[in-house]
């Protein structure tokens, strides 16, 4: 009986879940969107994809040497942003500007913060909204077939005939599905992220509702603001966004009802800059944003705990 009352040191409850685990979890399902983006825009996304990931587990590499910590680039964490940084970015990217926002988002997005699991921002969006800001041309020229153009959000922004867009002949909706258009390389099929996301939610390390309500709320907005919902949730970066940056467990909430509220106001916010401002896309700058309301989420949502009394009930 003695036994049975002892009790070890915290934590009690104990998962076979790992960090490299989690992180190849997600690897693994971003092999979709990339074989498509290589498919698509040809070598050229392998290409700047593989100088992402090779920048990035360089500088992380770097960075733990000078702050004394173990170098771990093989967990996984590093190459996952490496490979979000360059599906964000358009695939014709000059490599030195892929170079310079791989370095923003490691050392400014992660370990200036202290690495892996302290980071406030989601790093990749670090660094694309870095290099957003320092080279707004070279992130908003796009190509497709050989074309350069406007991408299907830039076209219903600006109000000009979606043939005009970088998007294949057709049913326009079927093709936007699929991926056939202009955009960032890893974000232009919503197929290939489904795909992706699904086997996320099956190996249960994200939750289902975030996407769900972030990609609803947007269609519902955008309809109501006059817009095209279907091909507002089906292009741009909103699949990506919703499935891989919105469900980060570092920077998004950790209690269910702060979840709720964290997708409704992502799906507000990229509706709001995508009807109403001056920019055809909203994702990053949406999460980036909510990535910063987190903690007070978190502080507002959260359970109390047994037996604990207010101190004005006191």
């Amino acid at each position: 009986m003695t036994n049975i009352l002892k009790m070890g040191p915290s934590p009690h409850i104990r998962t076979s879940e790992t960090v490299e685990k989690v992180m190849y979890d997600v690897i693994i399902s971003l092999i979709p969107a990339f074989l498509f983006a290589v498919y698509v825009f040809g070598i050229r996304a392998f290409i700047v994809t593989a100088v992402s990931i090779l920048t990035c587990m360089v500088t992380e590499y770097l960075c733990q040497k000078v702050m004394g910590q173990e170098p771990s680039i093989f967990d996984g964490s590093a190459i996952i942003t490496g490979i979000l940084f360059a599906f964000v970015i358009p695939v014709i990217m000059p490599l030195q500007y892929v170079v310079v926002g791989c370095v923003v988002s490691i050392g400014l997005g992660k370990m200036v913060f202290g690495g892996l699991g302290h980071n406030v921002f989601n790093p990749a969006l670090v660094g694309r909204a870095f290099v957003q800001a320092s080279w707004p041309v070279a992130i908003t020229t796009f190509a497709y077939d050989g074309k350069a153009g406007a991408t299907v959000l830039d076209a219903m922004k600006r109000g000009i005939n979606l043939d005009s867009a970088l998007l294949e002949g057709g049913n326009q909706y079927l093709q936007a599905f699929i991926g056939r258009m202009g955009g960032c390389l890893g974000e232009t099929s919503a197929l290939a992220l489904l795909i992706g996301g699904i086997y996320l939610i099956y190996k249960k390390q994200i939750d289902w509702k975030v996407p769900a309500i972030i990609i609803g709320t947007v269609f519902v907005l955008t309809w109501a603001m006059g817009g095209d919902p279907v091909m507002h949730i089906l292009s741009g970066g909103l699949f990506l966004g919703a499935f891989y940056m919105a469900t980060d467990m570092v920077t998004s909430p950790y209690t269910n009802k702060g979840k709720i509220i964290y997708a409704l106001l992502l799906g507000l916010l990229i509706s709001m800059i995508r009807m109403k401002g001056g920019y055809p896309e909203g994702v990053a700058y949406s999460i980036l944003i909510m990535n910063g309301v987190v903690p007070l989420i978190n502080r507002y949502t959260k359970p109390k705990k047994f037996g604990e009394v207010k101190a004005n009930e006191k």
